[in-house]
């Protein structure tokens, strides 16, 4: 599926992933490729977003309100705040 995570200043990230684990405003979501469409507020805190083809290649993102949206097979992400997570 494809993913982009848009901030306020720049484009995050924007990729194929096969999967992503987002902090909703009441929980963390799980998304897979294929999903229902859907769309949630985004809380505060990290998004995980496993690269296709990469095994275990993790890309992890801080992110602080906005939303997250699927449709089409394509995740998008447009967070108020969006910067790569300290490992």
């Amino acid at each position: 599926m494809r993913v982009s995570v848009i901030s306020a200043e720049r484009s995050v990230f924007d990729g194929e992933a096969e999967s992503v684990v987002a902090p909703a405003y009441d929980g963390l979501v799980g998304i897979l490729p294929r999903h229902a469409p859907f769309m949630t507020l985004l809380g505060e805190g990290i998004v995980r977003i496993r690269k296709s083809g990469t095994g275990e290649v993790t890309t992890r993102l801080e992110v602080k309100g906005g939303f997250l949206q699927v449709a089409s097979n394509v995740v998008r992400i447009v967070a108020r705040s969006a910067r790569p997570a300290d490992a």
